[in-house]
């Protein structure tokens, strides 16, 4: 095929596309629905440029940020606790060497009798 034939279809499938572009977008507003984009048939290189915030903008949004989240964290905020006077722990128990000698010889013989049951077992 020859390109000035590919081109020439090419220029008449986009104005087809633009027709059908403009009928949705009639249709849907006669629908009440707010226009997609692609609905609106828009020019190569049209888009508008995003916009920069200025200095100013960004720290009247950071204030107003700053307020709500204060305010809300001010009726959530808990009362302060009350400080109570928490008992200090009682110093830990020791055993006299008596007592220890005890019970390691108790120990020693609850293994015994544990070991002897499973031989008999």
């Amino acid at each position: 095929m020859d390109s000035s034939i590919l081109s020439a279809a090419l220029i008449g499938y986009e104005v087809q596309l633009q027709k059908l572009q403009t009928a949705i977008a009639e249709i849907q507003s006669q629908l009440g629905h707010r226009p997609t984009r692609s609905a609106a048939p828009v020019a190569a290189g049209a888009l508008k440029p995003k916009g920069q915030m200025s200095a100013k903008g960004k720290a009247a949004i950071r204030a107003a940020q700053k307020k709500r989240w204060e305010a809300f964290h001010a009726k959530t905020a808990k009362p302060a606790a009350k400080k109570v006077a928490l008992k200090k722990a009682a110093p830990k128990r020791k055993l006299s060497p008596e007592q220890r000698a005890a019970l390691i010889a108790n120990l020693a013989k609850a293994r015994a009798a544990r070991a002897a049951k499973r031989l008999a077992g």
